[in-house]
């Protein structure tokens, strides 16, 4: 390093500018010429350096502390700049540290390719294959930036880093050195020019000449070493600004050796393929998504009606021959006793089962078996769409919301057709679609009655079902009496049908009106007595079961049960051709007195039905669940005509149940309104006796005032003649009126009074 330090003359100015325009440093030395070129050789003639002279230290004078004050400034503003520029170089080295960890990192990682398990890609031995060698050309690259992250370290970052640590830390600390010796020289000085004329201390003088000349040796010596180091650091800023660069160029150069050494014909062949399969795959990838887009840009156009909740039914009719479904529905989860929670889940039906299936789950869950199940429409918390799945066994049901008219009945056939197990068939489509259409033409009337029941025949309950003697021949004589009645002996024709929960009755009868407001007061929840008497309270019997109405039509007949069979046919026939699935659940309420419908949900009676007015029911024979009764109403649009109303519901296989509490309701209320006729006239007998008692104690009353009366006049008429002459007495107006008219004016003032 000492071979390459430049000559020149202190104060030299100009001597040695640094020349601008050309690649390399070169310095204009001070030649005959003036402007010969030179290289940073051995032999090279460095500028003047400026100095300070370190003879002029003991003097001490002003003009070599303003000088000293130049260069302090020069190697404060050196320390700023070096500073800077080995942040710089730091910079440099770290982000070459980390490309040289990232590049090992990618090696490896490639390396770790074959052993990745991608769900969608397969065992892709040409990738794989590819990807190996890229990492060994990589993992080369690695150890190339490794050698030049060494490098870097030991010829750039080592230089600048010792002059910054070492050098201009060490001018600071002579600085304060040197400011602190030239204090106590100062003070030393004050003192010994304080000393005493006149009063002269040889102690105090030596101490003191002492202290001035220990103070004065202490600054001189600090001074001349701050001086030394102060003009080397001129050399060694230069120094330090030279290595570090001329270490970051030759590991530069070596790393580029390096990578044209690693840089092979064969690897060059090898980057060309791979560069030719890149173009091949996206060319591939360009033409993939051309014919995506296209695809987004035909189904745009086709879904676009479809992006409304509810589309048009017309233009997208609702499929009822499908035995499997999926899609979101919307689930009621009760959260207490009167409040609940709609969530929106993914449902699809598995065989004869309902699943679930939360989004982010893999496997959907089971929600109920559909199998011999009952669906129908709910009216729920104002919702539209509502329908309610209940289990076979009645214990447990599911309230659903569908997004849009055509999913609420596409939801409801296909859980019906899988209620009848059609998806076990082999075409189960196709028999859906034969068992619809059947449903469709049971509506035609057909010639006799017995053929319309020869598939479904109910049992009636007051007498045995009767015994077929072949599939095709008679059902005895009942069933010939029978074959003889007409379909319009039994229903009216063109008989309107209600679907609705609201009976023409409350219509028709002004006592039913009047009992049906008078019932419409809500039933506590909790069992507590409230202020009013509930009009059941007194009843024996109380059975309460789930129902859901189906609907209701009027009768020409109330005497055989089959009306109540052609009913049900007429009525499940109707809601599958106008595709009414809506059906309301209420609470039957029966009792001895009176049957009740009841709002599950707000506990206010619907309706209520005397009991003496239910004059048939029956269940039928093959689905228990379906049952029915006749009511008879007079007064109705025409006066003094009774009308007779059936009415059709659904119980969870409680039909028969029902039916058999009804007759039990009869039976008691037969036996109460015996007792209370019975009750009634003895009430009576005891009235009549009541009364002639109470007129007996009347004649008894009036005869004992009118002998106090009589006790009284007697009285006054002995003290009369028991009195002196002069003296008399006077009588009241009513006594002398009673003692002028006599006996028989005694006896009618008597019954006046």
């Amino acid at each position: 390093r000492g071979a390459d330090r430049p000559m020149g003359k202190p104060g030299a100015r100009g001597a040695g500018r640094p020349a601008r325009g050309g690649r390399g440093s070169v310095w204009v030395g001070s030649g005959a010429g003036g402007t010969e070129p030179r290289g940073l050789s051995a032999a090279a003639a460095m500028p003047g350096i400026d100095k300070l002279p370190i003879e002029e230290t003991l003097e001490d004078s002003p003009q070599t502390r303003s000088l000293l004050g130049v260069f302090e400034e020069d190697a404060a503003a050196i320390s700023n700049y070096i500073n800077q520029l080995f942040q710089a170089m730091h910079r440099i080295y770290d982000a070459q540290n980390e490309l040289s960890a990232a590049t090992h990192l990618t090696s490896k990682l490639l390396k770790e390719y074959e052993k990745q398990r991608f769900p969608l890609g397969g065992d892709d031995e040409v990738m794989t294959s590819t990807l190996q060698q890229f990492a060994k050309v990589i993992d080369e690259l690695s150890s190339c930036h490794a050698v030049l992250s060494t490098q870097l370290a030991d010829a750039m970052m080592f230089p600048i880093t010792q002059f910054k640590e070492r050098d201009l830390k060490e001018i600071l600390t002579l600085k304060e050195v040197f400011q602190i010796a030239s204090n106590d020289h100062d003070a030393a000085i004050t003192r010994y020019s304080r000393l005493s004329k006149r009063k002269e201390n040889e102690k105090i003088k030596a101490e003191v000449t002492e202290d001035v000349y220990t103070s004065r040796k202490k600054q001189h010596q600090t001074m001349m070493h701050y001086f030394c180091a102060l003009n080397t650091l001129q050399y060694k800023k230069k120094i330090s600004l030279l290595e570090p660069l001329l270490g970051y160029m030759q590991a530069q150069i070596s790393f580029f050796k390096m990578g044209s050494e690693n840089l092979t014909e064969q690897l060059e062949e090898f980057l060309t393929n791979i560069g030719t399969s890149v173009q091949n795959v996206r060319r591939e990838m360009d033409c993939e998504v051309e014919n995506m887009q296209q695809t987004i840009e035909d189904l745009e156009v086709a879904s676009d009606p479809l992006y409304l909740p509810d589309p048009d039914p017309i233009k997208f009719p609702a499929h009822r021959n499908l035995t499997r479904k999926a899609g979101y529905l919307n689930a009621r989860n009760k959260t207490g006793l009167v409040s609940s929670s709609w969530e929106r889940q993914f449902y699809f039906t598995q065989g004869g089962n309902l699943m679930s299936q939360a989004r982010g789950d893999v496997a959907g869950g089971l929600v109920m078996d559909i199998d011999n199940c009952s669906v129908m429409a709910v009216d729920c918390e104002d919702r539209r769409y509502c329908f309610q799945i209940t289990s076979f066994d009645g214990k447990k049901s599911s309230i659903l919301q569908a997004e849009s008219k055509k999913d609420y009945e596409e939801w409801i056939c296909t859980i019906n057709n899988i209620s009848k197990q059609i998806y076990l068939s082999e075409n189960p489509e196709e028999i859906a679609a034969r068992v619809n259409q059947s449903a469709l033409e049971a509506v035609t009337p057909s010639p006799s009655f017995q053929q319309r029941h020869e598939s479904m025949r109910p049992a009636v309950q007051s007498r045995p079902p009767a015994v077929r003697t072949s599939s095709t021949g008679s059902l005895g004589s009942d069933s010939a009496a029978l074959s003889a009645l007409s379909l319009d002996s039994l229903v009216a024709p063109d008989t309107p049908i209600q679907f609705d929960i609201i009976s023409p009755v409350s219509e028709d009868l002004p006592g039913q009106a009047k009992s049906s407001g008078q019932s419409g007061r809500r039933t506590n929840p909790f069992g507590e007595s409230g202020g009013s008497k509930p009009e059941t309270e007194d009843s024996i019997l109380h059975q309460l079961f789930i129902v859901r109405f189906l609907g209701s039509m009027e009768v020409k007949s109330d005497e055989s049960p089959d009306v109540v069979y052609e009913t049900m046919r007429q009525i499940l026939a109707a809601r599958a051709i106008h595709n009414v699935f809506r059906m309301t659940e209420s609470h039957l309420l029966v009792t001895c007195d009176c049957l009740k419908l009841i709002d599950p949900q707000t506990q206010v009676t619907r309706l209520r039905f005397p009991l003496p007015n239910v004059v048939l029911y029956a269940t039928h024979q093959e689905n228990k669940r379906l049952f029915g009764f006749v009511l008879r109403t007079s007064g109705g649009r025409v006066e003094s005509y009774q009308t007779s109303i059936c009415y059709i519901f659904e119980s969870n296989n409680e039909g028969e149940k029902i039916c058999d509490s009804v007759g039990l309701a009869k039976q008691i209320a037969f036996h109460a309104e015996l007792d209370r006729k019975a009750s009634e006239k003895q009430k009576e007998i005891d009235r009549v006796k009541e009364k002639q008692q109470k007129e007996l104690n009347k004649q008894k009353q009036i005869e004992k005032d009118l002998e106090e009366q009589s006790r009284l006049i007697a009285a006054s008429s002995r003290s009369n003649q028991s009195s002196t002459e002069g003296q008399f007495v006077v009588l009241s107006s009513s006594q002398s009126e009673d003692s002028d008219l006599g006996e028989d004016g005694k006896k009618k003032r008597e019954s006046e009074a």
